[in-house]
């Protein structure tokens, strides 16, 4: 770990003069010198501070002064500056390695630095502990994320006699332990009669709040005699974490009301509350959410990035009109890169030409993206059908000066990915001088995302980083795109076992998804009822597709009447029970769902498809509805469907979703959106990316089984690459084969 900062460090160090206050120092005390490092400290001053201790005399070096130094160097994270304050302490001053106040100062130090290595080094070798020593190193490991060392850690200092916890060594462990081990620390809290400690109730607030143990967490909210602005904080977080968005609103009215000043993280959860299925009526919530705006205006947060950026995803998700708060951003002051990157990054996901469109009119207003900007951009590329955007970007990153920046490059593997172009992605990572765990981590969600498990699976042992849940669910989903059963439970079982990360709900989904599909259901079952949390939508949600693929209709009903409970607005359960009945010809029981949907009020997402000819955009629903050129299109498709009919095409009409005529179920089939967009590129061959060899396909839904035949038919009859990226992953269609191996 080298600090960005060193070489300034250094080179400061070497330059400053202390000649106006060494001679101030001559002939005094060892607390003069502690008291003019404490001075410079305090004023942010670090480097001269550091510059005027290793330019005195070492008579005048105290115990104080190089913990002052070490503490300070924690505060910044200026871990190079203080390895080499210890390497000098070691040679000018041994006799400080034994002293406890010291050493707890270097473990803090170290800790805070991520250097735990070196930090429990040191605590190992120590001859006495106090509470500070094991808090300090506790605390590194949770500010880590390294829960399962830190309980560990924690539970090894309850066996130390005379080494009671304190306030901050469970508000540390308690940060980043599972609900199991929350329960436990909460029943020693008790029991230790520091349940009275705003802190610590403040701590097992967030706890039961990330575990989605909401009525837990307000119950401890309520218990409080005086409330915090971090116990506001911590119950508006708790409350948007459960998607109870109207709860998490009506506790900051609340806080409001009662005088308690809110800060950033405040605003970023009431924006987060907005956003999502939270339950927030849509009017209601656009009153709100301009209501928070002017507060956040009122007392200039709007200028920080991320509450511009939280604000305007809110709003948009709202319905707000985009044009509507750009006006608004324009009667504020803060028209600068940091605005249009808050403008681009709230639109970057849910409509990335809007996005793209915006970035060209900051380059009009005369502004220079900074690095910020150009990942952002790159984000918004990877919601495009082709890669020529992100080819564009990646052009003026390489223009301005920041080719070689790992997030930039970490952006790039993201972008290229998305838009299909794996071996872009590929280039990028083996092309960098350094990589870290996003690096890493992009790559495998890159592989598992194109269906290439076995390279994902042959990269991951090269990884020179400590691996972290995100790295697993990146694994865990290439198995599960490739059917890859055993390979997925041995890397399950091995999270906790080889590495110490426990699985999150993001892990059980995946292998949810890993056993159903596969057709084991009854273990993907048993392993929901074996989990030590409540399973989310995520988690139903891949029980029911397999219960679609494999026709387990009883059990299917379990999983759709918990996403009902959970997700009442979300059409998944009803179409996918609907789609159950008719593939077995209950066509009654299928109607009657829809008649529940539509008496709900909950609508289905429409199948919609987008193509790129030349430099526009087009978009296809089912039949071709809204084109300009539909008729053509029918008349071309039509056409295709003969000639592959007499290679072997065969309608799947089992997948038609009413009791009619097999005619009309064909004809359901055949002017399913991304047949139409394939026959529109056919018929715009010249104008395609890349001469017209490859197509490229996305779509909002996952690809139906006739579908993927067609595909793979078209392409060997068409002598072409047929690439469809549907809402799960990449296929790649290429003489008559899939690269998924038709397991999807």
């Amino acid at each position: 770990m080298r600090c960005p900062t060193t070489r300034a460090c250094f080179v400061s160090i070497r330059s400053f003069s202390s000649s106006n206050l060494l001679p101030a120092l001559a002939g005094h005390e060892p607390n003069d010198l502690l008291n003019e490092v404490r001075l410079l400290s305090s004023r942010g001053q670090l480097h001269q501070a550091l510059s005027l201790f290793y330019n005195s005399s070492p008579q005048l070096h105290s115990l104080q002064t190089y913990a002052t130094l070490f503490h300070e160097c924690a505060r910044h994270g200026y871990l190079q500056q203080g390895l080499r304050l210890h390497h000098f302490m070691l040679a000018h001053f041994p006799s400080c390695t034994s002293d406890l106040f010291v050493t707890n100062h270097l473990i803090n130090m170290y800790s805070k630095c991520g250097y735990l290595q070196y930090a429990h080094q040191l605590f190992d070798a120590m001859p006495k502990r106090n509470v500070v020593s094991w808090t300090a190193l506790v605390s590194g490991y949770a500010q880590c994320g390294r829960g399962v060392e830190s309980f560990r850690l924690f539970s090894d200092m309850l066996a130390e006699r005379d080494c009671r916890p304190n306030d901050f060594a469970f508000t540390s462990v308690l940060s980043s332990c599972d609900y199991l081990c929350g329960k436990q620390l909460h029943a020693l809290v008790l029991k230790m009669g520091l349940g009275a400690s705003v802190y610590v109730t403040n701590s097992l607030i967030t706890m039961y709040s990330k575990g989605y143990k909401v009525k837990e967490a307000w119950t401890l909210f309520k218990s409080l005699s005086c409330w915090s602005q971090v116990s506001w904080n911590s119950m508006i977080a708790g409350f948007q974490l459960a998607k109870l968005g109207m709860h998490a609103i009506g506790v900051f009215v609340k806080m409001h009301h009662e005088g308690i000043g809110f800060n950033r993280a405040t605003l970023l959860s009431v924006f987060s509350s907005l956003c999502g299925s939270n339950g927030i009526d849509i009017n209601l919530g656009l009153k709100f959410c301009f209501q928070v705006y002017c507060l956040s205006v009122k007392t200039g947060f709007i200028s920080e990035v991320e509450v511009a950026t939280a604000f305007m995803k809110a709003y948009s998700e709202l319905g707000g009109d985009v044009s509507e708060f750009y006006h608004l951003f324009l009667e504020t002051s803060c028209q600068d890169i940091i605005f249009w990157t808050s403008m681009i990054t709230a639109l970057a996901e849910p409509d990335p030409a809007k996005a793209f469109f915006l970035y060209r009119q900051l380059l009009q207003e005369g502004l220079t993206p900074d690095l910020y900007t150009f990942s952002i951009v790159l984000k918004a590329c990877a919601g495009f059908v082709t890669e020529q955007h992100a080819l564009a970007i990646h052009s003026q990153v390489i223009k301005a000066g920041f080719e070689d920046e790992t997030v930039l490059r970490n952006a790039l593997i993201h972008a290229y990915a998305r838009c299909g172009s794996i071996a872009l992605s590929k280039k990028v990572f083996e092309e960098m001088g350094c990589r870290d765990l996003v690096s890493w981590n992009s790559m495998l969600k890159a592989y598992g995302l194109h269906g290439k498990a076995k390279e994902a699976l042959q990269l991951f042992p090269q990884m020179d980083l400590k691996p972290d849940t995100a790295t697993f669910v990146a694994l865990l989903s290439a198995c599960s795109h490739s059917g890859m059963v055993e390979e997925g439970l041995r890397i399950f079982d091995s999270m906790f076992k080889d590495h110490s990360i426990i699985p999150q709900l993001d892990h059980y989904a995946c292998m949810v998804d890993i056993l159903g599909r596969a057709g084991r259901i009854v273990e993907a079952e048993e392993l929901i009822r074996r989990m030590p949390m409540e399973p989310d939508s995520v988690v139903w949600s891949a029980l029911l597709g397999s219960c679609r693929k494999h026709g387990e209709t009883q059990l299917a009903k379990t999983a759709v009447s918990k996403l009902k409970q959970m997700e009442p607005e979300n059409s998944l359960g009803y179409v996918q029970m609907s789609n159950i009945y008719s593939s077995g010809g209950r066509f009654n029981e299928a109607g009657t769902i829809r008649k529940e949907m539509d008496g709900s009020g909950v609508r289905k997402e429409p199948g919609l498809s987008w193509i790129e000819v030349g430099n526009q955009v087009h978009e296809f629903a089912s039949g071709g509805r809204h084109h300009p050129q539909r008729e053509a299109i029918c008349i071309k498709l039509q056409g295709l469907i003969g000639q592959l009919k007499e290679i072997g095409y065969v309608p799947e009409i089992s997948l038609a979703l009413h009791d009619i005529e097999e005619e009309h179920k064909q004809e359901q089939l055949f002017h399913h959106s991304e047949k139409m967009a394939l026959v529109f590129a056919v018929m715009n061959e010249g104008k395609l990316h890349g001469g017209g060899n490859v197509i490229r396909i996305m779509k909002n839904i996952r690809i139906c089984i006739d579908c993927h035949n067609f595909m793979k038919l078209a392409s060997g009859f068409l002598q072409k690459e047929i690439i469809v990226r549907d809402s799960n992953r990449f296929h790649h269609f290429k003489d008559n084969i899939c690269s998924c191996n038709d397991y999807w």
